[in-house]
Formats: structure tokens, sequence, C-alpha cells
């Protein structure tokens, strides 16, 4: 298909408009070959993850966390430069979404995380740059931390870290904020009512307030948590256009 339809559909699918405040400069962020033929995803839009999408002759590539944001980059050398030569020498296109892939109700890194809970009565609870991005849920019924831990960590292919009370509990009611939502995720979950926040990143800074809020705390990762929103899209583009998609896994271990 042509780059051009391609890009028009993904905006309009992702909502791309709702999203002005985002410090993502979201959207096509580097243009290549004018027709699309091969698709890959991925997390981070990273040098590795360049020369991943040229070995597999992809004509276009889908991540997460782009290249431009905010008024950067200002300079075009460097480590910048070596990123964009590889793009450009291989015709491929980047499309970077940031927040709209956090926040998206069908396809985002937070409703996939909570259809796979399969959690009842969803609400998003969590504000960032002026949108909300979190989703809040209770389980069809309890579960112990450890139990919804082992699910997780099966599901992404990440280990859990625990945080906040030392004991094992029952979970009920889960919020959900993938990535690094750091404490004012965590706040937001106890005002939301929930007693477990599932995440990215466990912090220093989370480490009393977890504890003093009695919010049970699982984080799997930032980058296996917002693989979820990449693999929802590749696997709906698949369904929808004659498009042949591929996953790019690069794991940064955080």
């Amino acid at each position: 298909m042509k780059l051009t339809e391609l890009v028009a559909y993904l905006d309009r699918t992702l909502c791309l408009a709702d999203f002005a405040g985002d410090h993502s400069n979201n959207g096509l962020q580097v243009e290549g070959k004018p027709e699309v033929r091969r698709a890959a995803f991925a997390v981070d839009a990273a040098l590795a993850t360049f020369a991943r999408a040229a070995e597999l002759k992809a004509d276009f590539l889908f991540v997460h966390h782009g290249l431009s944001w905010g008024s950067e980059p200002r300079r075009f050398t460097g480590m910048t430069a070596r990123r964009l030569a590889l793009l450009f020498r291989h015709e491929i296109s980047l499309y970077g979404v940031h927040l709209p892939l956090d926040a998206h109700p069908e396809l985002g890194n937070n409703a996939g995380l909570a259809e796979l809970l399969g959690l009842r009565n969803r609400q998003p609870y969590f504000e960032y740059d002026g949108v909300r991005i979190g989703i809040v849920g209770e389980l069809p019924q309890p579960q112990t931390d450890r139990e919804l831990a082992a699910r997780l960590e099966r599901a992404l292919a990440a280990p859990a870290e625990f945080g906040g009370p030392p004991r094992s509990q029952r979970c009920l009611r889960l919020a959900i904020c993938s990535g690094g939502g750091g404490l004012g995720a965590l706040e937001a979950a106890a005002a939301a009512g929930a007693d477990t926040l599932i995440t990215g990143e466990f912090d220093q800074v989370m480490f009393h307030p977890a504890l003093e809020l009695g919010i049970r705390v699982l984080a799997l990762g930032h980058y296996a948590t917002e693989t979820v929103g990449p693999r929802a899209v590749m696997a709906h583009l698949a369904r929808t256009f004659e498009l042949e998609c591929t996953f790019i896994e690069l794991p940064t271990g955080r």
C-alpha cells in the first residue's frame, strides 16, 4: 500500500489529533519509500532496531518511543546522524506513537494488559500530560499477588519485581500503567481505590509511598509492558491490509 495511505490510517485509528500536548512528535518522523510492502514493529527507535529492520528489508518501522521529542533533535550529528543515515540509506519510514498508544482503548499498552488479565468495569484513572492513559478495573475473582505475577511473567516473558506491603496479599481491584508511571501512577491508583498497581518500573521514590498507601506493586519492566501496544497494532494491520508484519524483539532489561 502507499505510505501516505498507511500513515493516514494510523493517524486516524490512533487518534493522534487528540494528543497535541504529548512531548513526542507522534506520527511519521522519517519518510522512506512511497510504497510499503513489509512493516516492522518495535518498542524503541535505536540503531540496533533500525539495523534489524534493514536486515528484514522493512519499508516501514512502527515504534512506541520515536526519535523526535519536542524540539529535538536540534543537531544531526553523532548518534542522531548514524541513526538517520541508516534509515535514509535503506529508505525505511519511521512512525512513532507515544501517549496515543498508551491510551488507546483497544490497541493500547494498558488496554492490552487489562484484556490479558480479564479486568471488568474498566475505567481510565491516571492523567499524564493532560490525557488519561491508565486503566483501573476488577479481576473476575481475587488472586494472590504471586498468582498474578506468574500470569504476567508468562505472558510478557519478563520477571516481576514486587513493591509495597511486604506480606503476600490477595488482589482484586487493579490499576494498570505501562512503562514508567512512577509516583503519579501510584498515588492515582490509591485514589481510585486500587489494591494493586501493575506497571513497568518500581523506582526509589515509590518505595515508601507504596508501603504507606498499602498498594501492592508488580513491575514487569518498562520495555516488556510496552511491547503490548506495538504487537496489537501489528496484528491489526496484518488483519486489515496485505502487509507482511514482523515484531523486532530487543529487550532492554529495564
